[in-house]
């Protein structure tokens, strides 16, 4: 694919036209005090596995509504000590997979923590958590169950688990509180700009090429899934249009970037129409913390970087540990 999205200089420039709800910050206050009047009972359980440089633990912690969500948590073989602690979300449609697919943040020497997706993990990988919520009408795929009424909204529930996965990170005791990061690629960048929005304390954000940002605009301007999904529904749902949109603007990046209160290392890419790069400018450009950097990559799609960009984050998050 060809660029097709705004030249570099003025996505450098680009503000959202993504209009913030004034109760935006009620809304989310509610939302988790209601999460939080559930018992977080982070449960973790030594996997055995034939992985001899790392330790696992089966994790499972409640989430929105006190739903039990499943995870992972890795830690360098022996440790003694408290870590740094990455918190990870999943791409769309994937889930967390087995223990040995992800090592890379262990074999650096921090403690891991992978957020399992409630419903997902069908696509490219394997979950372990259901989606006990259904909804009323939508579109195959995730991003219009419930789109209809903020209250019901699938991503919600997605986020509300985010901050919940953080905290039950946080009582694991090879975990230092202190010192905890969130990043994701795609949709798991999505939830770690969210994340890191509503939880005040974080000591870096890494979003790569990340999801859910600029949604007016990503909706029509790219015809690529899961964005898709949404167009899809109102072709349909002709008369939600409005009250899709006012629902859509509860979750949007964008709005929870610009309460974002920690380093942040963005990632983007020129040919990315699954996450176009104006939208991911978007959330960039009103981000809440002076300390902020994004890397552009020119000539790829939504693969953003790949492992080059996987090393960028190895050399750049020490700084702020």
């Amino acid at each position: 694919m060809a660029q097709f999205d705004m030249p570099i200089e003025q996505l450098r420039t680009y503000r959202s036209e993504s209009v913030e709800p004034p109760d935006f910050d009620r809304f989310w206050a509610d939302t988790l005090a209601q999460a939080r009047g559930h018992d977080l009972a982070a449960r973790f359980e030594p996997v055995a596995t034939a992985l001899r440089t790392v330790d696992t633990f089966d994790v499972e912690f409640s989430g929105f509504d006190g739903h039990r969500i499943k995870g992972w948590f890795t830690v360098p073989a022996g440790a003694r000590e408290p870590l740094p602690v990455v918190v990870e979300f999943i791409g769309y449609g994937g889930g967390r997979g087995l223990p040995h697919e992800r090592l890379t943040w262990a074999s650096a020497g921090y403690a891991h923590f992978l957020m399992d997706t409630r419903g997902q993990g069908g696509s490219w990988s394997t979950g372990d958590t259901p989606d006990p919520v259904g909804s009323g009408s939508a579109t195959p795929g995730f991003l219009t169950r419930g789109i209809t009424d903020r209250d019901e909204f699938y991503y919600r529930r997605v986020i509300t688990d985010g901050v919940r996965a953080v905290e039950a990170a946080r009582t694991h005791p090879l975990a230092d509180a202190s010192r905890t990061v969130v990043t994701g690629v795609s949709q798991g960048g999505g939830l770690s700009i969210a994340v890191g929005g509503l939880v005040p304390d974080l000591v870096a954000v890494a979003p790569d090429v990340p999801f859910l940002c600029d949604l007016p605009r990503a909706v029509r301007i790219t015809d690529a899934f899961p964005y898709r999904e949404v167009a899809s529904y109102l072709s349909t749902h002709r008369p939600e249009r409005e009250r899709a949109f006012g629902t859509l603007a509860y979750f949007d990046n964008v709005h929870f970037a610009a309460r974002g209160r920690a380093p942040a290392l963005f990632s983007t890419a020129l040919l990315d129409a699954t996450c176009p790069p104006s939208t991911v400018f978007a959330a960039f450009n009103g981000y809440g913390h002076e300390d902020r950097t994004i890397e552009v990559y020119d000539f790829n799609g939504h693969e953003g970087g790949g492992a080059h960009h996987e090393a960028l984050r190895l050399e750049w998050l020490p700084k702020y540990l």
